[in-house]
């Protein structure tokens, strides 16, 4: 059994053989890793030299007790909201090293993808890793603090964005801002945009998903 410093479900490739890439998987706020792993369900034989880790976040979410969060959103004031992003974006970098060296990957051969804080969370962190990774899917999530990234910008990973158009919980408007922040900063971004479509990965987000994550770690 690895130990590693968040509690993860691990979904081993269904080759059998040693990994040759993996995929962190971040969850929504009050969610937990179990949950995000249905996702990777769905993915694993299309990809199965891979393995799939979705970590439950570091804190326990005091509005659902049973599930987790990364960061605490009690409070709107932005610089607070940076604060604890900041906490959190630590403890997964320090994750995402320990999967490097439990596994003997290169950064090359990671890929992120986070779900609403775990999209949020994602973003600030894949931006500031000292080492590329192969890329990262974000949906329906945003931008932390985009001041931040632009002063410790240290790496520019291919960028798959994507939500519901009737998102209630995070405005699609943060898909269109990350979009522009993007191309400002030189990064190369896709983006779609579900219609009729709420807080949710819709079947449509799942296989684009999948075609973008074949297509960077093959």
């Amino acid at each position: 059994m690895n130990t590693f410093s968040l509690n993860v479900t691990s979904l081993p490739p269904v080759s059998g053989n040693k990994p040759e890439s993996a995929i962190i998987m971040c969850h929504g706020f009050g969610g937990d890793g179990k949950d995000i792993s249905f996702l990777a369900q769905g993915w694993r034989r299309h990809l199965p030299s891979s393995i799939f880790l979705c970590p439950d976040a570091p804190e326990v979410c005091p509005i659902n007790p049973s599930g987790y969060q990364w960061f605490d959103l009690s409070s709107n004031q932005e610089d607070v909201l940076l604060a604890k992003s900041l906490i959190a974006e630590k403890k997964l970098s320090f994750f995402i090293e320990e999967i490097k060296k439990e596994y003997q990957l290169p950064s090359e051969k990671i890929a992120l993808v986070g779900f609403s804080q775990g999209c949020m969370i994602s973003i600030q962190t894949a931006m500031k890793l000292k080492e590329k990774i192969a890329c990262l899917i974000g949906y329906s999530g945003k931008i932390i603090n985009k001041k931040n990234i632009i002063e410790n910008i240290s790496s520019r990973p291919k960028i798959f964005l994507m939500h519901g158009d009737q998102d209630t919980i995070v405005p699609a408007s943060h898909l269109l801002e990350a979009k522009e922040f993007f191309l400002q900063q030189n990064i190369k971004i896709k983006v779609k945009l579900f219609k009729n479509c709420e807080h949710k990965i819709p079947v449509e987000g799942s296989s684009l998903g999948l075609d973008f994550l074949r297509k960077n770690l093959s």
